[in-house]
């Protein structure tokens, strides 16, 4: 597949570059500069600032799949899918069709069920996307576990019931809302449970006030036999359904209770369950000619979902109260506040509901937040739900009214409250707690990159582990190091930084869950086979001897022609490694080796480096069970991803030092994207490269940087790293925080740093003090 997919790119590229200004570049001369897949997946996934050519042509390649949806499904068009960062848009379900190869009606059908992610009816490029280079991914939910995101099943199951205030119409929109990850499925006012039977968790508790309702699921869950032996007994006339409707349910056994009920429910006017203040049923006969009263398959289907589900008839104050956990997913569709004088659904029930009810439900609303429960609620579209509900997401959603008989009044609107479980402090783990870091921890190879917080990690996860998250993103990922913790610690993790080279470690040992470079496979690529000299002819006298030099490009040559992406990510940061170990200090700020205090380092051969680094990276590469990604970006330009937490550790500002990673580490970035997209200064004595453009480099962009990404990740659990001499100030970084988060806290570390470029020879500037910002 990605042999066919460089084959056609070089096909379609001279086309695609010939329609653009590419700034003084010959068409051919890109071409040149694509000797493999590998080099033409990190131009993909090059920030737009770095190189407008690139950006624009990778534009250009995604605008093929906008003018013809067909394209994505080409070998090329699923290499962009899987590795270029693109707009998220909605499309057409017939442009849907053309991507997939499959009829408009299966996308409907995807769409309906809630497999493809949609709105209003039109799925998402990202939706489809995904099930086109991960079909497997993206059939029916598990029904084993609530730990996968709870879309409906396949084969969703419709209510038994027709019920006033069903939520059959609103399910696209309420099934997109589901949590990723829940423990127990709550609903406490069940009422037809159309949200239930599509999503048929396994764990679930299910309660409504109504002991009829409830005796007819518990009948349903544990004697559907003999309830449909009894409903075949029914038949479709007035004059059995009056004797049936003047029955006292109570009476009756518990199966022939659930049957009257259900056949009631068939054979009334429209579904309604109706009581006088008697608490009788007294909906009239509904005068259908040949209503289903009974369909075994659509109750044995509704006996095999509540087959594990606690079913109780009970207040849902008490239900909740009992039942509700932190992680729960609880779902509340309570009797509507009234916008009309014949809306409220109180009128068909002996007992009301109201407004007092509503403010305590409200308070209970506010309560299952603070102990950490996903909630989920419907009301009507009334001016109160808006007051009870100000601290929260609320959405309004068009619906029909189907219990009214005149069509001009089945129309109107919903209000759908979200909110997410605030995130549950834990008490701080001991020192034989399994929260402590893991032993896998200590298997990343040892690093001195500036700024990682290798030496940090124990007080970190010290104050993570107070926190119950299931999901990370590390926007500013550096060393790889913390990436790599969280792996360690079990959650799933987006790495993401600005610089090749870390999203290269991270895509070796974060991303990687299986693959090595076996020792005879790396040995090979010591062995000459050609090169292209660059190294060996632009930095000559500058860093190493010249066989170092000529390794380095025999090495950059072989690893090119690595085929498996993660041993080429493992080849290339052994030889960044080897690399930063043959070089006194690490650095690339000086010419020549005047720092070279004989250490043992310093003595290995380049090759002995390589080796050596390819078996480290090698014992680091382990698999924790979750999809985690590497991706080289622009912290500020990554969307569309909402994780329990979000890690920043960028760059600090400091009017003290400066915070140019790429002038210490040009030479070993410049190996990294193989020096495509970046501006060599061929003036300087280092023959370094131009900085990336960051806002990190003054106080200013800081500020702003700061203030959109706290706003950006509002809904995540946010950990700031931070330094005591840096600016924004520390008061000013909590002003800001407290913007989006209702707790935030400050934990102060001791730490010395090991670079610094001070503008005194004063040591103590070294010494620093570490923040650590909590915002929760």
């Amino acid at each position: 597949m990605e042999f066919d997919a460089q084959q056609q790119f070089s096909q379609e590229a001279d086309q695609l570059l010939s329609t653009m200004p590419l700034f003084g570049t010959d068409s051919n001369e890109i071409l040149a500069t694509i000797p493999s897949l590998n080099t033409l997946t990190i131009q993909f996934n090059t920030p737009a600032s770095f190189d407008p050519t690139w950006i624009q042509l990778t534009n250009n390649l995604i605008r093929q799949g906008e003018t013809q949806p067909s394209w994505w499904n080409t070998p090329l068009g699923q290499h962009v899918a899987k590795h270029s960062m693109y707009e998220d848009r909605l499309m057409t379900k017939a442009e849907a069709a053309k991507v997939l190869g499959v009829s408009v009606g299966t996308i409907s059908k995807l769409v309906s069920r809630g497999t493809l992610d949609s709105h209003e009816g039109k799925p998402y490029l990202s939706a489809v996307l995904n099930r086109l280079i991960n079909p497997q991914r993206t059939g029916r939910p598990s029904k084993t576990s609530n730990t996968k995101k709870g879309k409906a099943s396949d084969d969703r199951i419709k209510p038994i019931l027709k019920w006033a205030g069903g939520k059959s119409q609103m399910l696209d929109t309420l099934l997109s809302r589901i949590p990723e990850h829940y423990n127990t499925y709550i609903e406490p006012f069940f009422g037809g449970g159309a949200l239930f039977f599509a999503l048929q968790p396994k764990n679930a508790v299910i309660s409504d006030s109504n002991p009829e309702l409830i005796n007819l699921y518990i009948q349903v869950r544990d004697h559907v036999d003999e309830v449909i032996k009894l409903l075949r007994t029914y038949s479709n006339n007035k004059k059995q359904f009056l004797e049936v409707r003047a029955l006292d349910w109570t009476s009756l056994s518990p199966a022939e209770a659930a049957a009257r009920t259900l056949y009631l429910n068939k054979t009334c006017f429209n579904g309604l369950y109706r009581l006088n203040r008697k608490g009788q049923f007294n909906t009239p006969f509904g005068k259908y000619k040949n209503p289903t009263i009974c369909n075994p398959e659509a109750l044995y289907a509704a006996s095999k979902a509540l087959a594990s589900t606690h079913i109780i008839c009970g207040d849902y104050r008490t239900v909740l109260a009992e039942h509700a956990h932190a992680n729960d997913f609880v779902f509340l569709d309570p009797p509507y506040i009234p916008v009309s004088a014949y809306s409220d659904f109180n009128r068909y029930t002996k007992e009301q509901f109201s407004i007092e009810n509503h403010a305590q439900l409200a308070v209970e609303f506010n309560r299952l937040h603070s102990i950490g429960c996903h909630a989920m609620l419907t009301n009507s579209n009334h001016p109160l739900v808006h007051d009870l509900y100000n601290s929260y997401s609320i959405e309004v959603i068009s619906t029909k009214r189907s219990v009214s008989c005149r069509s001009t009044t089945r129309t109107g609107e919903d209000t759908l409250v979200t909110a997410k479980p605030l995130p549950i402090l834990i008490e701080p783990p001991s020192p034989d707690s399994p929260l402590r870091l893991s032993e896998q921890v200590s298997r990343y190879p040892a690093t001195r990159f500036m700024g990682s917080k290798q030496k940090l990690l124990t007080n970190l996860w010290d104050v993570l582990s107070r926190f119950d998250f299931n999901s990370v993103v590390d926007l500013f990922s550096g060393s790889g190091i913390v990436s790599y913790m969280f792996k360690a610690q079990g959650k799933q993790v987006i790495s993401n930084d600005y610089m090749a080279m870390s999203a290269v470690f991270t895509k070796a040992m974060v991303e990687n869950q299986d693959t090595v470079l076996p020792r005879k496979k790396a040995q090979e690529l010591l062995v000459d086979h050609g090169t292209d000299d660059f190294v060996t002819t632009t930095f000559k006298d500058l860093y190493y001897s010249d066989s170092d030099n000529h390794l380095i490009d025999v090495l950059r040559a072989n690893i090119k022609e690595l085929e498996n992406p993660y041993e080429h990510a493992i080849a290339m940061t052994a030889l960044i490694r080897a690399c930063i170990k043959k070089r006194p200090r690490g650095i690339f700020t000086y010419v020549g080796h005047r720092y070279d205090d004989g250490r043992r380092d310093l003595k290995k051969s380049l090759a002995e480096q390589f080796l050596e680094n390819v078996e480290a990276v090698n014992v680091a590469v382990f698999d924790n069970g979750k999809p985690n990604r590497s991706i080289r970006g622009d912290a500020l330009r990554l969307t569309g991803v909402k994780p329990d937490l979000v890690y920043m550790d960028p760059p600090y500002y400091s009017p003290l030092s400066d915070n140019e990673y790429v002038r210490r580490y040009h030479f070993v970035e410049g190996l990294a994207c193989d020096w495509q997209g970046v501006e060599m200064q061929e003036h300087t004595k280092t023959k370094k490269f131009k900085s990336y453009p960051t806002p990190f480099s003054t106080r200013a962009g800081a500020s702003a940087a700061f203030e959109t990404l706290f706003e950006r990740h509002r809904d995540s659990i946010l950990i700031i790293s931070y330094s005591s001499n840096s600016e924004p100030s520390k008061e000013e970084m909590l002003a800001m925080l407290g913007k989006y988060k209702e707790h935030v806290e400050v934990v102060p570390v001791d730490y010395r740093y090991s670079f610094g470029t001070q503008r005194s020879s004063n040591a103590n500037r070294n010494k620093v003090q570490e923040y650590f910002f909590l915002g929760w």
